[in-house]
């Protein structure tokens, strides 16, 4: 083993003769034992606060909650959820005579009795021009909405608001049906005559407690006055050409 000879500390026993030198030296151990003892006792109680249960913990809030905070109990983010869907109506009943059309007509009033006609269909001047792409039928709230045809729901829901159903139909065309409360669903099949739901109050320009905004379109702009499908079809005869059969 090396040994390391260190030079003698000035004022440390042993560094010079006299009891002055030793005097100074012990009161300078003495006052950095008590400066250390301190500094430890300051850490110790520091270490048992955070290991001892229960301490230095936040205890629980008191009094009411925050102005906008969610529910004891709630996950967070759940104040901001939206409110859950309004629950849909019974379905009515199916009134008598629903769903027969006129002869030679292949779709029927989506209103019984056969309503009175408050706002006619005016085609745009162009696709997205002013216009009326629909027939407004006088109605009242609460009043069984009827499918006009058989058909595939393909949208049932609120638009702006606004009940919204609408039907896509073999032939091709698509008949739409506002304001409603639905009792159906989108891919639903519905036969003519089966209701859709209930008309609602509070179109626009509506005359009367309620009106339904009947709406047929061929495509996504080409819109038909709806009016027209409850006529039969009109028959037109030519005269045969010279080219025609014998």
């Amino acid at each position: 083993m090396t040994t390391i000879l260190l030079p003698a500390t000035p004022g440390a026993p042993g560094a010079g003769p006299g009891s002055g030198s030793r005097g100074a030296w012990w009161r300078r151990r003495a006052r950095d034992g008590a400066v250390l003892g301190a500094v430890l006792a300051a850490v110790l109680v520091t270490v048992l606060a955070v290991l001892a249960p229960g301490t230095g913990r936040a205890d629980p809030p008191t009094g009411p909650p925050p102005v906008g905070a969610p529910p004891a109990g709630d996950a967070p983010g759940t104040a901001d959820r939206a409110p859950p869907p309004a629950p849909r109506p019974p379905a009515p009943a199916r009134p008598p005579g629903a769903g027969i059309p006129a002869p030679g007509a292949q779709y029927s009033w989506p209103l019984l009795p056969a309503p009175a006609v408050t706002e006619p269909f005016r085609r745009p001047t162009f696709a997205y021009g002013r216009g009326h792409r629909g027939a407004d039928l006088a109605g009242a709230p609460g009043q069984a909405v009827l499918a006009a045809r058989t058909g595939v729901i393909a949208f049932a829901g609120r638009v702006a608001g606004r009940g919204v159903v609408s039907v896509d139909h073999a032939d091709g065309l698509r008949s739409t049906y506002e304001p409603v409360s639905a009792v159906v669903t989108a891919g639903a099949t519905v036969g003519a005559g089966d209701p859709l739901g209930v008309l609602e109050p509070g179109h626009a320009g509506c005359p009367v407690a309620a009106c339904l905004h009947w709406g047929v379109r061929r495509d996504r702009l080409d819109h038909l006055d709806p009016l027209v499908l409850l006529r039969p079809a009109r028959l037109r005869l030519l005269p045969w050409g010279a080219d025609g059969p014998p």
